[in-house]
């Protein structure tokens, strides 16, 4: 059983007795003065701000355009015009050129842990249980530092550490991005992760939707081993209460989860189960998957029928690439940032795996080489004829996946996957804002909504790896510095 993806999501509230009814927190809260403990990464706070000379990739998916400016005030966007536009008195004027603008990242397959294998060795071998710590401090940084500026934590590990850290990132007290927090998971009664509440059935499901959606998260997660009975009883209480059911399955296919009134699926077309051999109803299949995806490519009538469907119930995918690229040997780029914020430990056991991996001989990952080439052309075959497919890497304990840089990896792949890069930045961007119902709001550069906003020095439409060169990142109007931020987690994340 694969164990190193999905885990939870969850947001911000105040404790509340059980049944006590709450109201429902936004994801996006008011504008908050930065705290003193917030202070040292803000670059840019003024009223008014005037960033000239800048090159527009809109979020839209339209091409991008070039000299521009745009006027940010009060934490909105005021203008955006040609390079001619004139300043208002007052302003605060950046001349950027040579950088690229492009809306907030909404990252919708954003966790705040780190999966860790106690004591792993060079062999791969490690002692149980397998462990999920919390990243409170880090995690928050990473994503903001790379510009992502509203995220899903997609399942909970610690749902009140996550909820009090919106609270606080939401009051100017911490800094962090905007969050949609999720739910503990809602796993069966079986799962790898001694942190995961094991569900009884339908009756229990309903049970914690109620009291979660009561303490204030905003989502909820189904887990790999969920039976029907339980998923359908957890979407229609989710559904009562305005609120939005994904999920990471295995014993549930994605045409049941689909009837069933399921809201996302997680890991685009990876863990479909429906063609494994010898699935049996309610139950996880050994392959999870992967004799599924072999056998469905994009121009299959089980394809073509899935995603009809899929679309026909206005189920979303979730794209989590840069997860299932680690499983090639040799496919991951080594990045040093990435390598420079890891803890020594989750740093040598990430190269313990990698080692492993890429030591073996290509031919035993054919299958699995031709499985990422095939799921990309069906997130494709998705989009073209109509479905809502939004972006996040799952950044679960790989150490080749972490937060912030795996959203840009996530981009890359896209690209890689047939995507123009202004197609890849509006799945990254306006279509995680779509499904969050905030499209008015964030995922596009447009006068009235959010500056949510990251700078980065380069053309992404022209070579896409250039998103990674984050200068400045607007959130709310406020501009933190991104190498600030990514120093102050230098050598921390897999510790805290």
């Amino acid at each position: 059983m694969r164990t190193n993806w999905a885990l939870g999501c969850a947001v911000a509230g105040m404790l509340i007795t059980a049944g006590e009814a709450a109201p429902q927190p936004a994801i996006l809260a008011a504008p908050a003065v930065p705290g003193a403990a917030v202070q040292p990464f803000v670059r840019v706070n003024a009223k008014t701000v005037v960033l000239r000379n800048v090159r527009v990739i809109d979020g839209t998916g339209a091409a991008a355009q070039a000299d521009r400016t745009i006027v940010l005030k009060d934490g909105r966007i005021s203008a955006v015009g040609p390079g001619t536009l004139k300043a208002p008195v007052g302003a605060v004027v950046l001349d950027l050129a040579g950088r690229t603008v492009l809306p907030g990242l909404v990252g919708m397959h954003d966790h705040m842990y780190y999966i860790a294998r106690p004591n792993m060795d060079a062999e791969g071998r490690s002692e149980a249980p397998l462990l999920v710590p919390q990243m409170t401090f880090s995690s928050p940084r990473l994503y903001l530092a790379a510009g992502v500026t509203t995220i899903r934590t997609t399942g909970s590990v610690e749902p009140y550490a996550d909820l009090n850290l919106k609270r606080m990132i939401d009051a100017g007290e911490l800094v962090g991005p905007h969050m949609d927090v999720t739910a503990p998971y809602l796993e069966g009664a079986t799962s790898p992760f001694i942190q995961m509440h094991r569900l009884q059935g339908p009756e229990h499901a309903r049970r914690m939707v109620a009291y979660w959606a009561d303490q204030g998260v905003t989502s909820f997660k189904a887990y790999m081993n969920i039976t029907r009975a339980e998923l359908g009883a957890a979407i229609e209480e989710a559904h009562k209460r305005g609120l939005k059911v994904t999920g990471h399955l295995c014993s549930v296919t994605y045409p049941e989860a689909a009837e069933l009134g399921i809201d996302n699926l997680e890991h685009g077309f990876f863990v479909n189960t429906q063609l494994d051999p010898g699935k049996r109803p309610d139950v996880c299949s050994a392959g999870t998957g992967s004799p599924t995806l072999q056998a469905m490519t994009p121009q299959t009538p089980e394809a073509q029928a899935l995603i009809r469907l899929l679309i026909q119930r206005k189920v979303a995918i979730t794209s989590t690439l840069p997860v299932f690229e680690q499983s090639l040997p040799g496919h991951a780029p080594l990045h040093p940032r990435t390598m420079a914020v890891l803890t020594p430990e989750a740093r040598e056991a990430y190269l313990y795996a990698r080692n492993l991996r890429n030591a073996l001989p290509r031919e035993r990952f054919a299958n699995a080489a031709n499985n990422f080439r095939n799921a990309m052309a069906l997130e494709r075959e998705f989009v073209r004829q109509g479905g809502l497919l939004i972006a996040g890497p799952d950044p679960t304990g790989n150490g080749g996946v972490v937060p912030g840089f795996g959203n840009h990896r996530n981009l890359e792949l896209l690209v890689q996957a047939g995507f123009t890069p202004e197609e890849a930045v509006k799945i990254a961007t306006l279509n995680g804002a779509t499904y969050l119902g905030l499209a008015d709001r964030i995922g596009s550069i447009a006068p009235g909504k959010n500056a949510d906003l990251l700078i980065v020095k380069g053309d992404p439409s022209t070579t896409i790896g250039d998103i990674g060169n984050v200068e400045i990142v607007f959130k709310d109007g406020v501009g933190y510095d991104s190498g600030r931020l990514l120093e102050s987690v230098k050598g921390r994340y897999g510790q805290y």
